[in-house]
């Protein structure tokens, strides 16, 4: 199989099925989304290479488990309405994000106010990765009608744990969270 098909060298893209849409089409904005936040969550996981903390080799199967669902919401989005989703995002998806923040957040000091993304790279990537979700998130809004609710509030939800996770990250790596400065 090659890598270039040169079947996009006119602006078009193939979905789920074969049919073809421009790139610009706002699925293939969502789902390409999806897949920056796919690899800036990547970029988090590499940095952590090389660094320890107790609970690094579950967090990592964690970020490993998140990266195949997001690769299937992606394939979800690129499906066109009224054909079979192959990878379907079920109810369960978001309810594990759900026990994964509880998990991680109880480990965490409460929040009095806003804090600045940053920290260890590896956090900071984490961070970077939950604003690209939201992005994803928005980007799906405005497709409209079509799209499963459960890839919305996987989304939102897994916008929730990025940020739990790059404050759980940057406390395990001694990186000491920035508040807002008062004015």
């Amino acid at each position: 199989m090659k890598i270039y098909t040169k079947t996009g060298d006119k602006g078009t893209t193939s979905l789920v099925y074969g049919s073809r849409v421009k790139k610009n089409d706002p699925l293939v904005e969502a789902y390409g989304t999806c897949d920056e936040a796919n690899t800036m969550i990547g970029l988090g996981v590499g940095h952590l290479n090389g660094e320890f903390f107790e609970q690094k080799e579950a967090l990592c199967e964690i970020f490993h488990q998140i990266q195949t669902v997001l690769f299937h919401v992606g394939a979800e989005l690129a499906t066109p309405t009224g054909k079979e989703v192959k990878w379907k995002l079920e109810q369960e998806h978001i309810a594990q994000l759900e026990t994964w923040i509880d998990e991680y957040d109880a480990e965490l000091q409460p929040l009095t106010n806003f804090i600045l993304p940053g920290g260890h790279p590896a956090g900071a990537a984490l961070h970077v990765a939950r604003t690209i979700v939201r992005r994803a998130e928005r980007n799906v809004i405005a497709i409209g009608k079509g799209v499963s609710p459960n890839v919305l509030a996987y989304l939102n939800r897994l916008s929730d744990f990025l940020f739990v996770a790059a404050r759980f990250v940057n406390q395990q790596l001694g990186s000491k969270e920035k508040g807002l400065h008062a004015e």
